[in-house]
């Protein structure tokens, strides 16, 4: 059975200096981005219907992060985002609940009180999220604070200005410290904000970067740029992980973030996820989708499926 990422594997000896890490990095295999958007937008064909649709619905619904990100957040705010996430449609109790609800450090103990009881986790973005640019210590005193506060996971952002620079083994001491203040408590997500990283291989090897370094996730983006998550960056993310447990035996997950929007869209990262790293990343311990508006459309058409019509626009709550 695949584990969850260990402070030690096969690939420790890689990050023994930073010309060693930078050696590995950039030996990885170039990425065809011709081939990769091709076999993204040809997997994004398969048609899901009926039985099959309907399943597809349930399990993106359990693998959202209802996500709340914004200035204006206020804890009333926050508990009615965890209400619904432990009851996405309360007139229809067999709505699976989402995985987590996702708000700022601040937040937290909002956010826990509101799903207490629940499946629910409660995610924080830390490290200075959006930009990620402040100091370790301050990054540090961030994720201890929302681990302290109770939440169950840590999303991080990377320096890509450090990665963009070729200082790796900068980028994989930050990620391991974070991954220490998480503690035992907090599983890791790192965010890369793929739309900076500029070129598919800059991904690819951040993407390999964060997983020796001791992500349990792997995240495309803040949803905060223009470019977040794609098919195609979501999957060579998911070839990574597929290709890291093969050699180490150690699972990964993978977070696309940003830009899901749509039913439509979240079946077709299904397929991708089915597809690439197979079936046992179907599942929200291993695979989510950071998402706001996503939660209402996946709700319209389980309702439409269950009762052939489209209901009104009351029908979702307006987060």
């Amino acid at each position: 059975m695949p584990t969850t990422a260990p402070t030690a594997h096969a690939l420790s000896d890689v990050t023994a200096s930073d010309s060693t890490l930078r050696r590995f990095l950039h030996g990885l295999p170039g990425v065809d981005a011709v081939g990769l958007e091709a076999r993204a937008a040809s997997l994004g064909t398969r048609s899901i219907k009926t039985t099959a649709k309907a399943y597809a619905i349930d399990l993106a619904i359990s693998m959202v992060d209802l996500t709340t990100l914004e200035g204006a957040d206020t804890p009333g705010k926050v508990r009615a985002l965890g209400a619904k996430a432990v009851h996405p449609d309360p007139t229809d109790r067999t709505t699976p609940a989402t995985a987590a609800v996702c708000v700022y450090p601040d937040m937290v103990a909002a956010a826990k009180e509101a799903v207490a009881g629940s499946s629910v986790k409660v995610a924080s973005v830390a490290t200075a999220f959006p930009a990620g640019r402040a100091a370790l210590d301050v990054k540090l005193a961030d994720v201890r604070d929302a681990v302290a506060a109770g939440a169950d996971e840590i999303d991080m952002v990377i320096d890509r200005g450090a990665f963009l620079a070729g200082k790796y083994l900068k980028v994989y001491d930050e990620i391991v410290a974070v991954k220490q203040a998480c503690g035992d408590s907090a599983r890791l997500k790192v965010i890369f904000e793929t739309g900076e990283l500029s070129t598919y291989d800059n991904i690819r090897r951040a993407s390999w970067l964060g997983m020796i370094a001791g992500a349990d996730f792997i995240k495309t983006s803040t949803g905060k740029v223009a470019v977040n998550a794609t098919p195609a960056n979501t999957l060579l993310m998911l070839e990574a992980v597929r290709d890291f447990r093969a050699q180490t035996g150690v699972q990964i997950g993978v977070k696309p973030a940003g830009g899901i929007r749509t039913s439509k869209d979240a079946i077709k990262f299904l397929v991708l996820v089915n597809e690439t790293a197979g079936e046992d990343w179907l599942d929200n311990h291993w695979f989510r989708f950071g998402a706001s508006s996503l939660l209402n459309d996946l709700l319209m058409q389980r309702q439409k499926l269950a009762t052939g019509r489209y209901s009104g626009p009351d029908y979702v709550t307006v987060d």
